[in-house]
């Protein structure tokens, strides 16, 4: 299994809780003490960081360049009444930030998720800040909704929208034996709208947001499934000008960090477009990013998926099985290259979330019945080809990417639907197009480099 030197906080903090706390010392040097006066604070964050200014993708006063902080703030005790005095049974679970409750704001009776700040956890006023700012700032129906804070006293809290479904994680991992599975359409649809989430914070911000803890419990879900990133304390301002990286502490969750960024500190856009890879591979699977009770040599969801790409006779094999095989072959075959695209060792062969984008909006947009049976070896030698076949391929210069979409877009319809097939085939081709070129300068780019 690989190992990767970043870990969850809290795991990291149960392993080694003297580095933990000496860390939390080097990570916030300049976290105040006292931030009651918060817009001051983020005031100065904001000038600090080239005055932060957005293309936004929704109308309102929020969307211009110059949009002003419009978060509430509240009391702690306006918090404490509408949570019941942070009953148990408002809980709804618990973060590295701190816990969450359902409450009710009262006198518009709107429901929202309160977040309070653990004060002896790893996340602290710094992160609070963060979030603060970035939510405030950050607009997008793929981002989760800051209704407001309170920097009361000691007590720092946050206020979301309430999203019901609850996080991604809950609905692919240790689910209950009576609860139906996410269907197919519905993961690809989560898929591309958190990806879209991502291409918001790298493409339309200015200058662009490193998520850096992209990961299932981050990702929630409000009614429909649609998907919203949470929890911002993490984030990064991107490189500007002429600059390739930023350089930090490593922070993340073990499983989902890119190895470059793990081994060097070095923080990219493509360093969040690994953990989407990561994430995305649990949608296909239903896997952990690492499962401590799978045998060994899979408890690593990467490790263990990377030798499997590399043999189309064993692609079914990565599918959940809670599925029943009700998914399409061809959009099995296209998800996957998208994964290990994503999930490449080298950063400059991963694509950009953008073309990511592309590719899953395709993906997401299918609609086709699952219950055609499985193509079988004597049936569908191309769609199962042999090893030599795939080294005959990357002879050719052809990338797994390509095989992969290749395979998907191969006709299986009637010539009735010819029509049907060609915007499928057009789509397929747009995605092809934009992947290699965005490769191929990303390549270069590295080569010129190095």
């Amino acid at each position: 299994m690989g190992c990767f030197p970043c870990f969850d906080s809290r795991e990291e903090e149960k392993l080694n809780p003297q580095k933990v706390r000496a860390d939390r010392h080097e990570v916030h040097p300049s976290a105040p003490t006292n931030i009651s006066r918060l817009s001051s604070g983020v005031d100065r964050l904001k000038s600090r960081n080239n005055n932060v200014s957005l293309r936004r993708e929704s109308s309102g006063p929020k969307d211009s360049p110059d949009a002003q902080i419009a978060a509430q703030t509240f009391t702690f005790r306006e918090l404490a009444a509408a949570t019941n005095n942070f009953r148990p049974d408002c809980f709804l679970g618990e973060g590295g930030f701190g816990c969450v409750y359902r409450g009710h704001l009262q006198g518009s009776g709107q429901v929202v998720a309160v977040k309070q700040l653990d004060r002896n956890g790893v996340q602290g006023n710094r992160e609070f800040l963060v979030e603060v700012l970035m939510l405030s700032l950050l607009h997008h129906p793929n981002l989760v909704n800051l209704i407001g804070y309170c920097a009361d006293g000691e007590q720092r809290l946050l206020v979301y929208e309430f999203m019901a479904l609850g996080s991604l994680e809950d609905h692919l991992h240790d689910v209950p034996a009576d609860r139906e599975a996410l269907d197919w359409n519905t993961r690809m649809k989560i898929a591309a709208g958190a990806a879209k989430g991502l291409e918001f914070l790298h493409d339309k911000a200015n200058p662009p947001v490193i998520y850096r803890d992209f990961k299932s419990s981050n990702i929630l879900l409000d009614q429909g499934f649609q998907p919203k990133l949470s929890d911002f304390g993490l984030a990064k301002l991107g490189p500007t000008g002429d600059k390739s990286h930023v350089s930090t502490r490593v922070m993340g969750t073990y499983g989902y960090c890119a190895p470059e960024y793990a081994m060097t500190g070095q923080l990219t856009v493509k360093s969040d477009v690994y953990s989407f890879g990561v994430v995305f591979l649990e949608l296909i699977t239903g896997r952990k990013a690492i499962d401590s009770t799978q045998p060994h040599g899979q408890q690593n969801l990467v490790t263990w998926a990377r030798p499997l790409f590399n043999d189309r006779r064993k692609f079914t094999s990565l599918v959940d099985p809670r599925l029943e095989g009700r998914y399409p072959m061809r959009g099995l075959y296209q998800a996957l290259a998208v994964a290990s695209m994503c999930i490449q060792e080298q950063a400059a062969a991963r694509p950009l979330i953008g073309d990511v984008v592309t590719a899953l909006s395709y993906l997401a947009n299918q609609h086709q019945g699952y219950d055609q049976p499985r193509p079988k070896p004597e049936t569908n030698a191309r769609i199962l080809s042999t090893n030599t076949e795939e080294q005959q391929a990357g002879a050719s210069g052809r990338s797994r990417w390509d095989l992969a979409l290749e395979v998907g877009s191969e006709k299986e319809e009637s010539p009735k639907e010819s029509a049907k097939m060609l915007n499928r085939e057009r789509a397929v081709a747009e995605a092809k197009m934009w992947v290699e070129k965005r490769r191929q300068t990303a390549q270069a780019a590295f080569d010129a480099n190095n």
